[in-house]
């Protein structure tokens, strides 16, 4: 220790002098830099300088702060763009209920959908309009693998392949709608594509939660050949822009745009004056935006991969073939409407659930249906077999059967008692129901068993979870010792909670529906009346029932009592 005291003493002694020159040298940059600002803007003769804050989408930021600085450094202009790239959702979020951050002055985000989710969140009475400053498709990222599958690159595959193919949906990765513009257009494009076929759509939303993640960069970190620990995806929605920078990397797995037939909404990026933005500042702002519309902006803008805002390729790109060069126009999102039923549907499709099942096994469900070999008893519990299997491993689900007198006096029995779906799969739960199809016998007590199973759903109710009691039945009350209807309602309405929302789920099938009957009853819980003649059609009513049943106040409508 003694051996390094004058060292240490020298180094002491020297500090002030290594303190001075580090100010000295800090003085000598904060005045060159200000000379040279002063130089630039004195040659424009500038009296004032006005600071412009943008907060922009990072993808595009760097395009705004190049085309700012271009603009500062030509001479031609007194002002400072000041671009900071920031989440679209943060900044949706920070100008409805302030993050204690400053509100920016221009705002950029990737899709007009930021303005209405920042509207519908209270920033704005009014919907605020922005001019597109560029564009990006949304297509099927894919690995040159998926692709050739489908004859590429000789024939460029389509989404409708890729989603009816097994193989590619198990390893496709999907970016969380409610975070990223681009898995809400997905949705947009596949209910497109499902029309009126629910179970469809209600399938393929199911498949695509399997791998969502809530970052989209995660899905290119899990391309084949990556270090992740996740399963590999070789196939997922991305922006064009997206895609094209991902393969001038030193990647291993390059990627395949593929092109919708009915292409989904465009990534827009908007260029937005904020409301409470002084005038001042909005004459600067539209003068930033004039270059960037500018031929010199749509230069670097073609260069970082996106496309202008009337949808054409900024930067040749015939040569490459993952990609295609011809104009494609922006598809507008829609109104905000629209935006919450998809979104809805979406979290209703990937919500747990708990559910009371009530099925009908009275005997007219053993009659024919006509034109098959079936009886409706047979073609409901198809249907129920299918909807099972569709629900999330973790949603759980309890069967009771009804009739009349099925034990002693009781019209209704336990089948299966509530447990998660991965349970009851594994334990050959589908087989237990099956097995109640040669077991029909007896009339409808409808009212008697509707009121004890939402009695059961509620003593049961469990947060954080839709609970629902789904009923099944071919015909009307046919109980004449059991309670009459207007006692059914008037119990119900007692049980209703509208802070522990439990609606009723009436799905009637054949002939002898009385389908105003089954609508009271599910209309005193705030629930939905499905039902159809014809009981081969009982699958189409079933998925189309699951694409709305589970889906809960406030989300889609209010429940009784508010």
């Amino acid at each position: 220790m003694g051996r390094h005291s004058p060292t240490d003493g020298r180094a002491a002694h020297r500090s002030p002098v290594l303190i001075l020159s580090l100010l000295l040298v800090v003085a000598l940059v904060g005045w060159l830099s200000f000379d040279l600002l002063r130089d630039k803007l004195g040659a424009s003769d500038c009296d004032s300088v006005t600071s412009l804050s943008v907060a922009a989408a990072p993808d595009i930021a760097p395009v705004l702060t190049q085309v700012g600085k271009d603009a500062l450094e030509s001479g031609e202009e007194c002002y400072d763009v000041r671009v900071i790239a920031r989440e679209s959702a943060a900044v949706a979020e920070s100008v409805a209920v302030s993050d204690g951050t400053d509100p920016p002055d221009v705002w950029v985000p990737e899709s007009a959908m930021w303005l209405q989710r920042a509207q519908s969140n209270g920033a704005w009475q009014t919907p605020v309009k922005g001019t597109p400053i560029a564009s990006s498709p949304v297509v099927m990222a894919v690995t040159d693998d998926v692709a050739g599958q489908f004859g590429w690159p000789a024939a460029r595959p389509s989404w409708t392949q890729l989603f009816e193919t097994p193989a590619v949906t198990e390893a496709m990765g999907f970016p969380d709608p409610a975070r990223d513009p681009v898995g809400t257009a997905t949705l947009f494009a596949i209910t497109e594509s499902a029309g009126t076929d629910s179970v469809a759509l209600t399938a393929t939303m199911r498949k695509l939660s399997a791998n969502t993640v809530t970052e989209a960069a995660e899905l290119f970190l899990r391309l084949p050949g990556s270090t992740s620990s996740l399963p590999p995806l070789s196939a997922f929605p991305a922006t064009e822009t997206a895609v094209l920078r991902h393969n001038v990397k030193q990647s291993p797995t390059k990627l395949v745009a593929v092109y919708a037939d009915t292409a989904p909404p465009s990534l827009d990026y908007p260029f937005v004056v904020l409301p409470g933005t002084a005038d001042a500042k909005r004459a600067v702002a539209e003068r930033f935006l004039t270059r960037l519309l500018s031929s010199s902006a749509a230069e670097l803008l073609g260069a970082a991969g996106f496309r202008g805002a009337n949808g054409a390729m900024l930067r040749d790109r015939s040569q490459d073939k993952r990609v295609i060069g011809e104009t494609l126009p922006p598809v507008p999102l829609p109104d905000s409407g629209e935006v919450d039923k998809v979104l809805n549907e979406w979290a209703g499709v990937n919500l747990s659930a708990r559910i009371q099942v009530l099925l009908d096994v009275s005997g007219s469900m053993a009659e024919r249906v006509p034109g098959t070999d079936k009886t409706r008893m047979s073609v409901t519990l198809d249907a129920a077999e299918l909807g099972i299997r569709l629900f999330k491993p973790s949603t759980k689900i309890g069967l009771w059967i009804f009739s009349t007198n099925l034990a002693g006096d009781q019209d209704y029995r336990e089948l299966l008692p509530v447990r998660p779906v991965a349970e009851h799969l594994a334990n050959n739960g589908i087989a237990t129901v099956r097995s109640i199809e040669k077991q029909t016998k007896g009339a409808t007590g409808l009212y008697d068993s509707t009121l004890a199973a939402y009695r059961s759903a509620r003593q049961n109710w469990e947060p954080g979870r839709i609970n629902l009691v789904l009923v099944m039945t071919d015909g009307k009350n046919e109980d004449p010792k059991g309670i009459s209807r207007d006692q059914l309602l008037a119990d119900l309405a007692g049980l209703v909670d509208a802070k522990r929302p439990i609606p009723i789920i009436g799905i009637g099938v054949g002939p002898d529906i009385d389908v105003a009957e089954l609508k009271a009853i599910t209309d005193a819980t705030g629930g939905e009346t499905f039902s159809t003649p014809d009981p081969t059609k009982i699958i189409d009513i079933f998925y189309r029932a699951l694409s709305k049943l589970l889906c809960q106040p406030p989300a889609c409508k209010p429940a009784p009592g508010n």
